[in-house]
């Protein structure tokens, strides 16, 4: 699936000053802004689950999973297992809608259940969809995230340096294209870029979903060698995520 760059909408800035306006006769009309609310929430579990009778997990499991499906229809929802790939976290949700209200409601009611009292969070990350610089070749609006397509997701927030601010926005441009550029190598590999300054430390979430691993190890290497790279943070989080149905992610706990 080729990749194509699209060119952000950038906001005319206003240079008009304060000023005073009289009240509104009417109240104003401000159109729709389709956006969404993308949340990665990375989570651990007690060892001490794993010495539990296997009914009682079993039970547990049940109910955890249908406090999960209950928000079917919020989000697009899609579960992952961390178990044999890394140390930090064994679970990770993609969660993906319009509410930031149903995000907090859901990790409360699946913390509040008996599996839960097991569960830590490891990580956690908040973002909003923009207009995206990587894009499929369909013409979707890129308000909207078209996810969960392939079997491997590799997840990392983004920071830049303060050098990365001081240049000029066309000389950013330039820099993000020949990323772009990379990218296009790779045309099995759909990346996802959600905007998270704001939200917390990290300025951007980036996410690889393919289903050849080998391939994200070549294009992460590649990308390591542009000019673009030296501006990145370093000592980010990286996780690597196997899409699987919700009760194998929970059967591989223990």
């Amino acid at each position: 699936m080729p990749i194509e760059l699209v060119n952000s909408q950038k906001d005319q800035p206003d240079n008009s000053g304060l000023r005073l306006v009289d009240e509104p006769k009417e109240p104003h009309a401000f159109p729709a802004l389709e956006k969404q609310f993308v949340n990665f929430i990375f989570l651990r579990v007690n060892p001490s689950w794993r010495k539990l009778p296997e009914a009682e997990k079993q039970e547990f499991k049940n109910e955890f999973a249908a406090v999960y499906e209950s928000f079917r229809s919020d989000f697009l929802l899609f579960s992952y297992s961390l178990v044999g790939f890394d140390s930090k976290a064994d679970l990770m949700f993609w969660r993906i809608g319009s509410s930031m209200d149903l995000i907090q409601e859901m990790t409360a009611k699946l913390y509040r259940t008996r599996l839960g009292s097991y569960l830590e969070t490891a990580d956690n990350h908040l973002a909003v969809t923009k207009r995206m610089m990587f894009v499929s070749e369909s013409t979707e609006d890129r308000y909207y995230v078209n996810a969960g397509e392939k079997k491997y997701h590799f997840f990392y927030p983004c920071a830049k340096n303060q050098d990365w601010y001081d240049m000029t926005a066309e000389e950013r441009d330039a820099l993000v294209e020949e990323n772009f550029m990379v990218g296009r190598k790779f045309p099995n590999i759909k990346i996802h870029l959600t905007h998270a300054f704001g939200f917390g430390d990290r300025e951007y979430l980036i996410s690889f979903e393919t289903d050849e691993p080998k391939d994200f190890l070549a294009l992460a290497e590649e990308l390591r060698q542009t000019p673009a790279s030296k501006f990145t943070l370093r000592g980010m989080p990286v996780y690597t995520c196997r899409q699987r149905p919700l009760m194998e992610c929970l059967d591989a706990l223990g």
